[in-house]
Formats: structure tokens, C-alpha cells, sequence
């Protein structure tokens, strides 16, 4: 499977996951995820070291994922996105019309403390075209908020009923499409870029 590499040095690689695969196993433990195939293919070269992802994305979600090339980085990396030192932005299609350009949305996901910045970018017939940036990481957090104040992202059906809503997609159309933060052993920025999702900029086409 092609797996576009986005960045990498001797200790990070960064990758642009396609949509509709795992990054790491659930508890039914699939054999095939976004993990599985970075580590074979490392191992079918022949290279000396393991991959550790750093943080991951739905299985729905296309876009940017940091794997380290040690546990130590890992950790490292762990603690950058725990202490919020990772800047992250996505693009989501959301129904509707939001009431404001751009705000913020907090409100808590499971009894902890949840926020996600956005800025609206392009108004469509029924949806918007949303730049999202989560300060907090918690699971399912854009998905949550934007449900929340009743303009869930397009291609929703895990928080809404779809027949709900006119507009259909594949798939949940959220993008993780920029990542930015200190390299945990140079010390150097990093800021990476992932292009939109071919099927997302097809649907953004043609509706």
C-alpha cells in the first residue's frame, strides 16, 4: 500500500494516512493497520529500528501522523502533545452555515475539559469548508464539538443519524493536514503539510 512519507530524519518519520485505515489495532486486534504496514515494510528492508506512532487518527480520518523511530522519542513526542507543545490544524466540511467566521468550542468530553479553535474558510450551498484547531487531544474531539453545536461534519453517522441529513459522503470528511512542533533531539521547528485528501477535494468539487 502506498503510504506517502511527508518528512523524515533519523528519528521521526511522518506520514499522510489514507482514509479508512487504522492507525493501531483496537481491542479485535486487526492485522492490517497504518502501524502494521510501516513496520513491514521496515522490516522487509532490512532497517534496525521499530516505528512507534506518537499519537493517531480515526480510521476515517486522512492525513498526518508522527511515528518514532525509538520508544524514547516516543515518549518524547508524547509528552510534546500531552504538554500541548504540538500545533495541529484539519480541514472538516461541516453542514451548514456556522453563525460566526470563526470562535471556539468548549465544552467537556467525558467529565475532561475540551477545546477546539476553528475558522470557517469557504461557504457552500449546505456545508462549510472549516479550518479546525484542537488545543485539547481528546478522542473524537472535532467530531464531538461541532456535533455539538448542531453543524456535525459531513459523512457523520457515529454521532448522528445520517438519513438525518441530505448531504451524504463516503466517509467523515476530516483532514489532518498540518502539524507543527519542536524536534524533540535538534530542537528545530518542524511544520508539515498534508494536501487534501483526494476525495475530499473531489467532493469539494462537485457539490
Amino acid at each position: 500500500m502506498n503510504i506517502p512519507i511527508v518528512f523524515e530524519d533519523d528519528w521521526l518519520l511522518v506520514v499522510n494516512k489514507p482514509a479508512g485505515l487504522l492507525s493501531v489495532p483496537t481491542p479485535k486486534n486487526e492485522p492490517r493497520t497504518l502501524t502494521s504496514i510501516l513496520n513491514q515494510d521496515v522490516q522487509e528492508r532490512g532497517l534496525k529500528y521499530r516505528l512507534y506512532p506518537c499519537h493517531r487518527l480515526d480510521r476515517e480520518t486522512s492525513g498526518l501522523v508522527i511515528y518514532a523511530k525509538s520508544q524514547s522519542i516516543e515518549s518524547k513526542m508524547a509528552d510534546a502533545f500531552r504538554s500541548r507543545q504540538v500545533n495541529k490544524k484539519y480541514i472538516a466540511f461541516v453542514h451548514g452555515k456556522l453563525a460566526h467566521p470563526q470562535g471556539a468550542i468548549a465544552s467537556a468530553i467525558e467529565g475532561k475539559s475540551a477545546l477546539t479553535k476553528y475558522k470557517v474558510m469557504q461557504e457552500k450551498n449546505n456545508y462549510s469548508v472549516v479550518e479546525v484547531s484542537p488545543v485539547t487531544g481528546r478522542t473524537n474531539q472535532v467530531r464531538i464539538h461541532f456535533k455539538s453545536i448542531q453543524h456535525p461534519l459531513v459523512g457523520e453517522d457515529k454521532f448522528i443519524f445520517r438519513k438525518d441529513f441530505a448531504l451524504r459522503a463516503k466517509r467523515v470528511c476530516l483532514h489532518a493536514k498540518y502539524l507543527e512542533f519542536r524536534h524533540p533531539i535538534t530542537g528545530k521547528i518542524v511544520a508539515v503539510c498534508a494536501p487534501l485528501a483526494a476525495d475530499m477535494q473531489k467532493f469539494l468539487e462537485d457539490r
